[in-house]
C-alpha cells in the first residue's frame, strides 16, 4: 500500500468522524494529531522512531464501541502503516 493510500484513509477517517455523530473532543484531538503526525512522517525522509502506530491503536480502541466505521478505517490505516514500514 502506498503513501497515497494512507493519506486517503486518513481523509476517510476525518470524514467518518465528521459525519458519525457525537465524538468527544479528546478523541477528535487524537485523530487530528495522528493525521498531522503521519503526514509529517510521510513528508520527511528520516527514519525515526515514531509513535504514530501507538496513537492509531489507541484510537482504534476508542472507536470500537461507538464508531464502527471509524474503527474499520483506523484498522486499515494501522495495516497500511505497517506495510510502508511505520
Amino acid at each position: 500500500m502506498s503513501e497515497n493510500n494512507v493519506k486517503n484513509l486518513l481523509l476517510q477517517l476525518q470524514q467518518a468522524l465528521a459525519e458519525g455523530g457525537a465524538v468527544d473532543d479528546e478523541t477528535l484531538a487524537m485523530a487530528k494529531k495522528l493525521d498531522k503526525e503521519i503526514n509529517a512522517f510521510i513528508a520527511s525522509a528520516e527514519d525515526v522512531n515514531s509513535p504514530e502506530l501507538d496513537d492509531a491503536i489507541a484510537l482504534e480502541a476508542r472507536f470500537a464501541v461507538n464508531h464502527p466505521v471509524a474503527e474499520r478505517l483506523i484498522r486499515e490505516l494501522i495495516d497500511s502503516l505497517g506495510r510502508i514500514g511505520i
